[in-house]
């Protein structure tokens, strides 16, 4: 995982200056190496504190985590249309949405570690995690940021599968969700213009620009389909092999927006082709493989959620990451984990990496006092 990691910083210290390469952000590519610098030294940090001690806090870290996406909707200046993140000195930002992630996985560890492997009940246990989940899902959407929100309620879906949940609570669950996606799109489709006039007034009509997008793209102006078409154009553009390092025509022509964050698999695409997306992938499989394999030998069944809420955490990114781009997922702002630019990303990051860590140095103890 480690060998794996140093690769992804390779990977992104390339991308990311070829994507700000004749901007003001050109120091961009040097922040992501700091930051990669300060996420390796997080990790042999973490590996060393043992994570059940750090679960018996959950609830702690989970109200400190609360309490600054309260404070964030309050404190933080307004960026895009959105209240999330803390200017830090140096002309740094943190965004505690990021945070909150690991802060929730380890909430629903130790709330559904005390079932020891039973079945999960739905009064006692589905209920209480669901209801951890919906606070920080709603404290968040408030902000907005749709992408972050969505990737809690998939935190929640990959730990309840992996804790035993009941079948027929899976497919209550499944019903429940389809149909809220056909009544939803319903009364989209319905009161669009209510709606839109609605989002408007309030400041947040690029909600509905990338629902209608999504739902109704023949239907989509050309200013709402922009990021969509021009990500693809550029993708397409690079075939098989790609254009070549610093090459890519869309790129330093400045056609994709935000080529270094929530863009950067553009990048990829246009200047090292189908074979450049196609190794990331394969890096991607091994690394979340690893992560698996992992919790499959822990034989603390809390380790084995905090491992599988952060599988399930990077899975969703990249496929909604890489989906948006690709025009079969809608756009939000979601970046692509350890290789799109943003230091707070970035070390939450490499900090679920350090309870990984943590997770697999308890295994190999207890082996050794078994021995």
């Amino acid at each position: 995982m480690l060998i794996i990691l140093a690769m992804f910083m390779g990977i992104s210290f390339l991308v990311v200056r070829s994507a700000v390469m004749g901007t003001p952000l050109q120091n961009y590519a040097m922040k992501t190496l700091i930051f990669y610098g300060l996420g390796f030294l997080i990790i042999p940090v973490l590996t060393l504190i043992d994570y059940r001690w750090v679960l018996k806090w959950w609830y702690l870290w989970y109200g400190a985590g609360i309490a600054l996406l309260v404070a964030v909707y309050f404190f933080a200046p307004p960026t895009n249309n959105a209240r999330s993140w803390f200017e830090l000195p140096g002309g740094y930002l943190f965004q505690p949405a990021e945070l909150m992630k690991v802060f929730l996985i380890l909430a629903i560890a130790a709330i559904m570690g005390r079932k020891k492997g039973n079945p999960l009940s739905f009064r006692n246990d589905v209920l209480p995690v669901a209801a951890t989940a919906f606070l920080p899902f709603l404290l968040v959407m408030i902000q907005p940021d749709l992408g972050n929100a969505i990737i809690y309620i998939f935190i929640v879906l990959g730990m309840l599968w992996i804790g035993n949940v009941r079948y027929t609570h899976v497919l209550i669950g499944l019903a429940a969700f389809v149909a809220s996606i056909v009544i939803f799109v319903n009364l989209f489709n319905t009161y669009s213009e209510d709606i839109r006039q609605f989002l408007v007034q309030h400041d947040k009509a690029h909600w509905y620009e990338r629902i209608n997008t999504f739902i109704n793209p023949e239907q989509a102006s050309a200013d709402e389909k922009f990021q969509s078409q021009r990500a693809q154009i550029a993708i397409g553009s690079g075939g098989l092999t790609g254009d070549g390092y610093l090459q890519g025509n869309s790129i330093h022509r400045g056609l994709v927006p935000y080529l270094y964050s929530d863009s950067i698999f553009v990048v990829i695409g246009e200047e090292f082709g189908f074979q450049g997306a196609a190794i990331l992938l394969l890096l991607y499989f091994v690394f979340i493989y690893r992560m698996i394999m992992i919790a499959f030998q822990c034989t603390d069944l809390r380790g084995s959620y905090i491992i599988i809420g952060v599988a399930s955490m990077w899975v969703f990114q990249i496929f909604q990451n890489i989906g948006m781009m690709i025009g079969i997922m809608p756009i939000t702002g979601i970046t692509l984990p350890f290789i799109s630019y943003g230091g707070t990303s970035l070390l939450i990051n490499m900090l679920s990496v350090g309870f990984i860590m943590s997770v697999r140095a308890r295994q190999e103890k207890e082996k050794e006092e078994e021995a």
